[in-house]
Order: C-alpha cells, then sequence, then structure tokens
C-alpha cells in the first residue's frame, strides 16, 4: 500500500473523527489485506436529511464459491465514532449483477450481520469484518449475474440523494464500554445510502457466480421483458420471490436437521465405543472369575481328601485302642536329634525336681542338708545335660 492511501486516509479523517489514531489503523490494515479496496471521502446523508462527510471503503472482496473466485463488490462507510461504533455495509452491485436478497442482505443491498450487530470495539475490527462477510457470501452469494437480454439498470441521478432509507442503524446497537464516548446512533438519524457511481469507474475483472438455486437469475424471457416493459413488480416476480424464500427457509431448516443429526450420530458413536470398552472390561472381568471359580474348586476337592484321610485315621485310632508310648509317638530323622531330645527332657525334669525340693525346703519338709546335697546332685546333672545339648546342635548347625 502506498505512502498516498495512508496520507489520504489521515487528511480524510483529520479534524472530522474522534479517535483518529484508531480509526486509522484499522482501515489501514485492512486496505494493506485486501488490495481491491480503496478509501476516499464522501458524503453520507441521513434519514432526516443531515449531510456527513465519511470516510467509505470502496472495492471488491475475493469470495470462493462452487471452486471459483469471485470480486464481490462492497462498501464500507466508517462513523465518525469508529471503532466505539459498527461501520455500515453495503453490497454494491455493478450494471450487469442484481441482488440476490437473504437474511444476510436486504433488497437494497445493506448488509446484515451478527458481527455487526454484537459489535465491539475491544476485540472488533474492519478485518474481522470482511473476513465474515467472505464466510457468508461464499455460502450465499449476495448478487448473480443478469439474466441475457434484460434490460439495463435505469441509471440513478447522483443529485439528489435517495429519499428511501434503509434499514434504521439501530439495528447494530452501540457500544457504551468507553467512558466519554457518545452512542454510534446519537446525533445521527438512521442512514440513508447515495447512489453509486456509474460502474464503468471500477473494473470487476472476475465474473460474479450465477447460483443455479438462484430462480431470478433462470427465471423466463417473459418475466424480464414484462419487467422491462412496465417497470413495475408483477406476480411472476412476487412468485419468484416467495419460491426463494421459501427455498432459503427450507435448505435452512435442512441444515439444522443436518447438523443435529450428525450431533446425535456422534453422540451415538461416543456410546457406542464407551459401550465396547465396557463389555471388553467385563469379558476380562468375567474370565478372572472363572479363574478363580475353578481355583477354588479345586481347593475345595483337595480339602475333601484330607478330610476323609482325617477320618479314616480317627476312626483307626478308635478302634485300636491301644495305649500311646510317649517315646515311640516322638521320632526323629537322625540319632543326634534323637540325642538331643532326651537330653532336652531330662534337663526339664532336672529343673521341675530342683523346683519341687525348693517347696519341699520352704514348707520344712526338708531340712537344710538335705535339701543342699539334692540340689547340688541335680545342678552337676543339669550342666551336663545342657553341655551335651549345646555338643548336639553345634553339630546339626542349629542355631545356639
Amino acid at each position: 500500500m502506498s505512502g498516498s492511501t495512508e496520507q489520504r486516509v489521515a487528511q480524510a479523517l483529520a479534524n472530522r473523527y474522534q479517535h483518529v489514531a484508531k480509526t486509522k489503523t484499522d482501515c489501514m490494515n485492512l486496505l494493506n489485506q485486501y488490495r481491491g479496496l480503496a478509501a476516499k471521502l464522501d458524503r453520507f446523508v441521513f434519514n432526516d436529511g443531515i449531510t456527513k462527510q465519511l470516510l467509505t471503503l470502496d472495492g471488491t472482496i475475493p469470495v470462493p464459491f462452487k471452486g471459483s473466485t469471485y470480486n464481490i463488490p462492497i462498501c464500507l462507510w466508517i462513523l465518525d465514532t469508529h471503532p466505539y461504533s459498527a461501520p455500515m455495509a453495503f453490497v454494491k452491485p455493478t450494471a450487469d449483477m442484481l441482488i440476490k436478497a437473504s437474511r444476510h442482505v436486504d433488497q437494497n443491498g445493506k448488509i446484515y450481520l451478527p458481527y455487526l450487530h454484537e459489535w465491539n470495539p475491544d476485540v472488533s475490527d474492519l478485518i474481522g469484518l470482511v473476513q465474515v462477510m467472505i464466510m457468508t457470501f461464499s455460502e450465499m452469494p449476495p448478487v448473480y449475474a443478469k439474466p441475457k437480454g434484460a434490460p439495463p439498470t435505469p441509471a440513478q441521478p447522483a443529485m439528489p440523494y435517495p429519499t428511501t432509507p434503509y434499514p434504521t442503524q439501530p439495528s447494530y446497537p452501540a457500544y457504551h464500554g468507553g467512558a466519554g464516548y457518545p452512542p454510534s446512533n446519537t446525533g445521527y438519524p438512521a442512514p440513508a445510502y447515495p447512489p453509486y457511481p456509474p460502474p464503468g469507474n471500477l473494473p470487476y475483472p472476475t465474473p460474479y457466480p450465477t447460483p443455479a438455486e438462484n430462480t431470478l437469475a433462470g427465471g423466463s424471457a417473459s418475466m424480464a421483458a414484462a419487467a422491462g416493459n412496465t417497470g413495475t413488480i408483477t406476480e411472476e416476480h412476487i412468485r419468484l420471490s416467495l419460491v426463494s424464500a421459501v427455498e432459503d427457509r427450507v435448505r435452512d431448516k435442512l441444515r439444522e436437521k443436518h447438523g443435529d443429526a450428525q450431533a446425535e450420530v456422534a453422540v451415538l458413536k461416543q456410546q457406542k465405543a464407551d459401550l465396547e470398552r465396557g463389555r471388553a472390561k467385563l469379558n476380562n472381568m468375567i474370565s478372572k472369575l472363572q479363574a478363580e471359580q475353578n481355583e477354588v474348586n479345586k481347593s475345595i476337592r483337595v480339602l475333601r481328601e484330607r478330610e476323609a484321610e482325617l477320618r479314616g485315621l480317627v476312626e483307626q485310632s478308635e478302634s485300636t485302642q491301644k495305649e500311646l508310648d510317649i517315646d515311640e509317638a516322638v521320632t526323629t530323622t537322625a540319632p543326634l536329634y534323637r540325642q538331643l531330645v532326651a537330653a532336652y527332657a531330662d534337663e526339664q525334669a532336672t529343673q521341675d525336681a530342683i523346683y519341687y525340693l525348693g517347696e519341699a525346703l520352704r514348707r520344712s519338709v526338708l531340712d537344710l542338708d538335705t535339701y543342699m546335697r539334692h540340689v547340688r546332685a541335680l545342678s552337676r546333672r543339669q550342666y551336663q545335660l545342657r553341655a551335651t545339648m549345646s555338643l548336639c546342635r553345634q553339630k546339626a548347625n542349629l542355631a545356639p
């Protein structure tokens, strides 16, 4: 973008706009990114006849549609309270184009977008507005090629400005966030868009879309002739307009239904995945439970076999009724262990004998000399037994 453009924007904003720096930055960012737009100072007439010199960004923006890119002519009017007021956007058709009215563009070419309705100076800018317009127009082009053989659009006089107003500016509410800045509609009545300059001044090399679904573009030649002869809206125009409106309504409903169906399918797919994972977990748990049940059944069989063996031994013991020999009941695996067990038993018996001798002395059953004589003999015996046990444990590599 040349320095002359920046200088022209600065001169247009000076002494006319409240926030020159912010407005200049926003406009230059848009002009640097979209070279098909040009800035100029033009006169804007509001509904009550008030005239204002406003900066306008006029030109074309590239819009992709069905695999091709078309240059759609637009015009942005920047209010003097920018960026605290949303700009006014219009579609500016050339002589070989007609406006296709929709919920985003009216018959006069004024553009209605949620981005404009929710304009916020902290996050909204002109580049974002143009990008939203490109995305919107790529789905629903605002213009279409005029049918061949149709009479040219009557030229609009440059003066005076048209008195038929566009929809009022309050459809985009003013932003009240900045202290000291008046709302965008304060002091301004609803705007009326001025006539466009002759289309010959702005060449558009790229052809414009002729949507197949546009019933006006595919209308009959008789309808075009009737419109050219009478210059009024006929019943055929009304019928085609209603058909176009119904098509748009049905298309929106179908798109909404399709979106709802896709959302439901996504939810069902997620639920199916969750159920598949749950089934895998349940199968794993069932396999583990079956393995544990098999182990439990095996343990039960072993216990029942052992119980049967024990019952047989008990019955056999009760039937024999033989006197149990303690020495035969306690057996060892080696003679060394047998000697250790015998020495331990003798040592414990000697300890008991010494205890009871002490009890007899305490009760005066024995005299002191007799007690001492027996205790001395038993102690000597106990010492020998303990020495024998110690040697046996050493030989058997047992803990001392």
